[in-house]
């Protein structure tokens, strides 16, 4: 069998591997936020006038400016983005005894939110190229007791929304698109958290808008919202003042969370730019290990948002996984394996479920560096290293 060349870039024939310098490289973490602009003016300006908790100037305006870049009439901040799924389902009135469909490749936060609702997450399988559901996955799975289906654009890609759109109207389902990794995202020219009936977003310190912790719901639907808003307070009547005729929760995202996720909004142009320089990168010097590793793909009609440039290894090496991580970390190298399927977890492994895709990707799939502070040096030293783990596995099979 013949494998890749080492040397990543063509156009520098003569730049040593990793694995014939083996030279100290600066560490390079998996994530890491990035501040440009007016995040610390506007974290100055909340303690300056002593509003730091959930009222002040900056909620109203982060609210106002993500919804617009989302093209919805109403966004909802909160504290983080699992409170963010659990207000949406707690909006369309879930409860125990119902069902909702959920991908079992996903982070557990999405399953965990149905279960906050005493209702069942049913778990489907993904399309292996987009690692994201399809309606003929979902299909199988909708029963009497289905309530809604929660589409995740996995990594930052969309998902095919329109047929899954499509098909929970004919059956009176109601849709949240769990955009947690996927601002920016865009399916068909339209944004990602503007194609369903709700969509919900992480504003988590790796994310590519960040405010440390915290959360959004963002809908067309204004009395949708309204809802949310009190939900999010306690329950409070928001007219009158300590009468609660609901049971709420404290999910309220703070005036500071808020100042600096606006600073962030104002240079989210140049925050995705960075991501997508960062993926053409990869792409281009990690073009030579394709015998090895499946690169990402990209549907035409989609714009991937790049929250993490991820790899899955083909058959030879998928097993070697682990090893590789280890090799990378070795150089310096901070990687995230895929999440672990939702369906074998043990809050909800009943043994039943097989999910092959989704259980073959999250065996085989690295999520590599992904942030905006990464030079065109940082990614062809992660490729090269990923080259020579790859055929030092290789070579001992």
């Amino acid at each position: 069998m013949t494998h890749p060349e080492l040397r990543l870039d063509s156009q520098h024939p003569s730049e040593p591997t990793v694995a014939e310098r083996r030279v100290p490289h600066k560490p390079i973490p998996v994530a890491h936020p990035v501040f440009w602009g007016n995040e610390k003016k506007y974290v100055d300006e909340c303690l300056e006038t002593s509003w730091i908790s959930s009222v002040g100037r900056f909620i109203p305006a982060f609210e106002q400016e993500f919804a617009r870049f989302c093209g919805v009439e109403h966004a909802v901040s909160c504290d983080t983005g699992t409170s963010a799924v659990h207000l949406a389902l707690m909006g369309f009135g879930v409860q125990a005894g119902d069902e909702v469909i959920v991908p079992s490749l996903t982070f557990i936060a999405t399953a965990n939110a149905v279960r906050y609702c005493g209702a069942k997450p049913v778990f489907v399988d993904c399309d292996e190229q987009s690692m994201n559901i399809t309606p003929a996955l979902i299909e199988p799975a909708i029963t009497e007791r289905t309530r809604g289906i929660i589409v995740v654009h996995l990594f930052g890609h969309p998902a095919d929304m329109d047929p899954i759109l499509l098909m929970a109207k004919e059956r009176g389902l109601f849709v949240i698109e769990d955009a947690a990794e996927a601002h920016g995202a865009i399916y068909r020219g339209r944004p990602a958290g503007g194609l369903a009936d709700a969509g919900t977003f992480s504003f988590f310190g790796n994310k590519i808008i960040t405010t440390g912790e915290g959360g959004m719901v963002t809908t067309r639907d204004a009395a949708f919202a309204q809802r949310l808003r009190i939900l999010r307070g306690q329950g409070m009547d928001p007219n009158r003042r300590y009468w609660f005729p609901i049971v709420g929760y404290n999910y309220r995202m703070t005036n500071i969370q808020a100042a600096i996720g606006l600073a962030q909004m104002e240079d989210v142009d140049a925050h995705l730019a960075a991501r997508h320089q960062i993926a053409s990168w990869y792409r281009r010097h990690l073009e030579p290990l394709k015998e090895w590793i499946q690169l990402p793909m990209v549907e035409d009609w989609a714009v991937h948002a790049c929250w993490m440039f991820t790899v899955v290894l083909r058959d030879l090496i998928a097993s070697a996984r682990d090893q590789i991580m280890r090799a990378m970390a070795t150089d310096g190298i901070e990687t995230r394996p895929f999440f672990h399927p939702l369906h074998s977890l043990p809050p909800y492994d009943d043994g039943s479920l097989r999910l092959p895709i989704t259980e073959k990707l999250a065996g085989a799939g690295i999520m590599l560096p992904t942030h905006a502070l990464l030079t065109e040096d940082d990614i062809r030293y992660i490729a090269s290293s990923l080259a020579s783990a790859c055929h030092a596995e290789a070579a001992g099979r």
